[in-house]
């Protein structure tokens, strides 16, 4: 068997969403000058400096992860291990759970624009419209419509905090730019590509980590030439090919399942480390953790 794309016949409507038309312009929601109560403590150039010098590290605990335990531990993973951003499931106790373990720029992760200004005044400093996953195995996919009108949402909502939006893997790498060309012009900040959950690798070893990262590497090649913002490329990454990433055009990778579904925080600060050394992060990242005094 070799590796494959999933690519569902029709795009399933989330039942959150209205219907969308057939244009990617239609129905817009409409924008407010509105300033939000949300407090802004980290500038949007501090979030994004690690993206604009292509080293940026995102570990992600998961969109609908909300066991404190565990995720307290990939958080205390990425904190130890290197990564210069965490991202949690949108929701502010947890967001001030993960602020009292690390500095890291928190990033909170949902397909729900209107719960992101209780996480943003709770402390994260950027937002996600993305991490899919989990709907995908509910038969759940979004159309790009859902997805543009998510953001021109979510501007509204926080016009000052760094966005970042995922193109679903669903979509054909044309249209996949076409819409991050029209994110882009919507405000994003930042593109993710993904791709890691419907890749079947045929190999063992590291060609099966190259067969497993192919969509998300070929998405974030053909998204960063089509656009100025920083791409992230996630989803199916590993320390063999998150360097790889880097040199399709990627300003950054973000890593979930890697490290996530480990059982216990010491593999995962060495997996954590282990893409962190790979992208030369550890040596500059771990001095300043160690300059904090963080222990194990």
């Amino acid at each position: 068997m070799s590796s494959s794309i999933c690519t569902p016949n029709s795009l399933l409507s989330y039942t959150r969403l209205k219907p969308n038309s057939n244009s990617l312009h239609s129905h817009r929601p409409k924008r407010s000058s509105l300033i939000p109560r949300a407090s802004l403590s980290t500038p949007k150039e501090t979030v994004l400096k690690s993206f604009h010098e292509r080293r940026a590290l995102k570990i992600i605990s998961g969109l609908q992860n909300f066991n404190k335990d565990n995720v307290a531990s990939v958080v205390t993973a990425a904190d130890k291990g290197g990564a210069t951003h965490v991202d949690i499931a949108c929701d502010p106790d947890l967001v001030k759970l993960v602020t009292s373990l690390t500095r890291l720029p928190v990033c909170v992760s949902s397909v729900d624009p209107s719960a992101f200004l209780a996480a943003v005044e709770a402390g994260a400093s950027m937002v996600e419209i993305g991490n899919y996953d989990s709907f995908y195995d509910a038969g759940i996919v979004f159309s790009p419509e859902q997805i543009l009108n998510l953001t021109i949402e979510t501007r509204r909502i926080l016009p000052l905090v760094t966005l970042s939006v995922t193109v679903p893997h669903t979509l054909s790498l044309p249209d996949q730019t076409k819409l991050a060309e029209l994110l882009e012009q919507e405000g994003a900040d930042i593109i993710q590509t993904e791709g890691g959950k419907c890749s079947n690798p045929s190999k063992p070893g590291v060609l099966g980590l190259i067969e497993k990262a192919s969509p998300t590497l070929a998405a974030a090649y053909s998204i960063s030439r089509a656009v100025k913002i920083p791409v992230m490329c996630a989803s199916g990454l590993s320390a063999v090919t998150a360097p790889m990433a880097i040199t399709a055009g990627a300003a950054g990778v973000g890593v979930g399942s890697a490290i996530n579904k480990l059982n216990d925080v010491v593999a995962m600060i060495a997996e954590v480390r282990s893409i962190a050394d790979s992208l030369g992060l550890a040596v500059t990242t771990m001095s300043g953790l160690e300059n904090r005094g963080l222990r194990l």
